[in-house]
């Protein structure tokens, strides 16, 4: 036991936390794209000496999760030296998708390492088959530069032939090589912070993570008081692989005991061939998301706070899937289901707590040209959330495992081909209650030359599911000059065409 009084450790633990939102904003002000600097799809956390969270910032769920579930092996995997920077992508060593690019650099003081400070941020083009970088694959090494676990920099020099190597295979070149180097230097803004807490706190630095972690532990440990015990299932169904597959279960059984939360995902289905397979670290972050979400809002996300959660994935399965398979868009779409299941499992556990299910999918639209100067674009788009007991859902905003902006419609008429005809709230889709659940929202984009789009969108046929007698939310919705189009497809756009995206609506709660 320590001797941080609640004072002390409170400051402590905003201490902390305010460096993961200095590297955010340094990252944001300096990253070319605007994916990472208008859509603001990037992450920033710090970690001790061994891997463990200590901090985060209030970014993209799946990101600081699945970082914070890989890092120790990461960290056990290179001799650090003061300067070194190692960079990954690979979901099977660490990464979620092939556009979510880790930066990771060690902390020293006096010569002794006392933590690591990360960045996560989504490049709008890593050299897929298909511009966008969300390509309808079937395995991972169609989905564009393949980055293992290497150094970027050592000891404070950058690799120059490892930046080419990246840089050169991806279409926006000029924005892949300044959104690196804006992640370089948000970690180096972080290690210099993190370096001056620790070096103002000799002999107690570590002293105050261990405190840090009891308490978020023992809040944790609360909240399983308050959880009824019990065993609590859950299924759905992700709709479609974009190879063929359709219908493909998703199931979750939470058991709930006095001092443990286990996740089992068993009877989920095995890996499929489209690229909806989840490493197991973006399973992790969706299960860390739930959870977090019903601590105390004073919770310190730290590694304390999972302490009592078991998580079980079958190896080979959708949601702990082996390399080579496709997982470009299990990190946004299958991810938003596995919290639908373990919400809609919670629910009988805390019925006035859990809200109905929200929209279910991240809307993924890619697009871009390889003829003449090849480029790509990247962006999700918000809907409707679910309604609680004491409150309607939200409407056309980003929801669950993501936390992103919209592109302002403005950015993406000055740097692309497309006029954005129509951006507007879908009156009407959220589903009826007591609380009505949030409504989606409609955008619609003309082309003004050829594109290649690309669809990875789910909630096309079924609906997010209303709690307490509440009503589904509407599916989503798109369409090509008027015809729908498949929830998951590539197709080629002429000047003029025009594309819509009717995004659904969140599950109203209680009976209308």
């Amino acid at each position: 036991m320590t001797d941080f009084d609640s004072i002390e450790l409170g400051l402590f633990a905003s201490r902390i936390e305010a460096i993961c939102e200095e590297m955010g904003a340094q990252l944001r002000r300096s990253a070319f794209s605007p994916n990472i600097r208008d859509r603001l799809d990037y992450s920033c956390a710090v970690f001790d000496a061994r891997g463990a969270l200590c901090a985060q910032a209030a970014h993209i769920p799946v990101h600081l999760g699945s970082m914070a579930y890989a890092m120790r092996d990461i960290v056990g995997g290179f001799d650090w030296r003061e300067g070194d920077q190692v960079i990954l992508n690979d979901p099977f060593l660490g990464g979620t998708h092939l556009p979510d690019v880790t930066v990771i650099a060690p902390v020293f003081v006096d010569g002794e390492r006392v933590g690591f400070v990360a960045n996560r941020a989504h490049y709008a083009d890593i050299g897929a088959v298909s511009p966008g970088s969300m390509p309808l694959s079937r395995s991972i090494h169609e989905e564009g530069v393949l980055i293992p676990p290497q150094r970027i920099c050592r000891a404070g020099e950058v690799d120059q032939a490892a930046v080419d190597a990246i840089v050169g295979r991806t279409r926006n070149a000029a924005d892949t090589l300044g959104d690196l180097q804006a992640q370089l230097a948000c970690n180096r803004r972080g290690v210099e912070r993190l370096a001056a807490l620790a070096a103002s706190m000799p002999g107690r630095y570590e002293l105050a993570l261990e405190a840090l972690n009891a308490y978020a532990e023992r809040l944790a440990r609360g909240l399983l008081k308050r959880l009824k015990p019990g065993v609590y299932r859950c299924d759905d169904v992700m709709e479609s692989d974009g190879a063929g597959a359709t219908m493909i279960p998703v199931a979750v059984t939470v058991t709930i005991s006095a001092d443990r939360l286990r996740v089992d995902f068993t009877g989920t289905a095995g890996q499929v061939a489209g690229n909806i397979n989840a490493p197991l670290p973006v399973t992790a972050a969706a299960v860390w998301y739930v959870f977090r979400c019903l601590l105390p809002d004073q919770t310190p996300a730290c590694a304390g706070c999972f302490r009592p959660i078991e998580i079980v994935a079958p190896p080979g399965s959708l949601l702990n899937a082996r390399s080579p398979a496709a997982v470009a868009a299990g990190n946004v779409e299958t991810s938003s289901r596995v919290v639908d299941v373990l919400l809609g499992a919670l629910a009988r556990a805390l019925p006035e707590e859990i809200p109905a299910a929200s929209q279910g999918t991240m809307n993924n639209f890619a697009f871009g040209s390889d003829h003449g100067q090849a480029w790509g674009y990247y962006e999700t788009l918000g809907g409707g959330m679910g309604a609680g007991a004491r409150h309607p859902g939200l409407s056309a905003v980003q929801s669950h495992m993501t936390n992103t902006r919209n592109t302002p419609v403005e950015v993406l008429e000055m740097r692309d081909p497309v006029r954005v005809l129509r951006y507007a709230i879908r009156r009407g889709s959220g589903g009826a209650g007591r609380h009505r659940g949030g409504d989606g929202l409609v955008r619609e984009y003309q082309f003004t030359e050829p594109v290649s789009v690309t669809f990875l969108t789910e909630r096309r046929e079924t609906r997010p599911r209303g709690l307490a007698g509440g009503q589904p939310g509407a599916t989503g919705e798109n369409r090509l000059n008027g015809d729908r189009v498949s929830a998951k497809c590539e197709i080629s756009v002429a000047a003029g065409d025009r594309v819509t995206i009717r995004t659904p609506g969140g599950g109203g709660w209680g009976e209308p």
